[in-house]
């Protein structure tokens, strides 16, 4: 097995981290330092680059009215009735689509299914590509 690099490292973080805030609804920087220093999360957070985990994190949650308003129209339901791990996956996702225009697209399309593999239900990964496939053009990135 490949080794991960620490960018899919920083995204399932921050995966994890939106999940937590979404669930928690704790104050964004509280859940940062949380993962950043915590002792049980010490181990996972081993060969992720912080940096973009933290600019993930925080550019996810900073613009996620935004970011939802921008999912909505590829959505087959409300944003409210999505799973949450869907939901992080796509806002994640989302924030790199719109933000992170030095990342392709596809490679942003490729790790949220990736991240979805690991954590999303079996099937979610199928989700989130349907969903980015309409979003990327949307967002001029295709």
């Amino acid at each position: 097995m490949s080794k991960v690099s620490p960018r899919r490292r920083a995204r399932e973080c921050a995966v994890q981290a939106l999940y937590s805030w979404a669930v928690s609804k704790n104050e964004v920087a509280e859940i940062e330092t949380a993962f950043s220093t915590d002792q049980d999360t010490d181990q996972k957070m081993q060969g992720v680059d912080m940096p973009y985990f933290r600019k993930l994190f925080q550019g996810s949650t900073a613009y996620c009215e935004e970011l939802e308003q921008l999912l909505i129209p590829h959505l087959d339901r409300a944003a409210g009735e999505l799973d949450p791990i869907e939901k992080a996956i796509l806002l994640m996702a989302a924030y790199e689509l719109k933000y992170q225009a030095d990342v392709p697209y596809k490679v942003v399309i490729n790790e949220a299914i990736e991240v979805a593999k690991v954590f999303g239900a079996e099937e979610s990964h199928k989700y989130i590509n349907g969903v980015l496939d309409k979003l990327a053009p949307a967002l001029g990135r295709k």
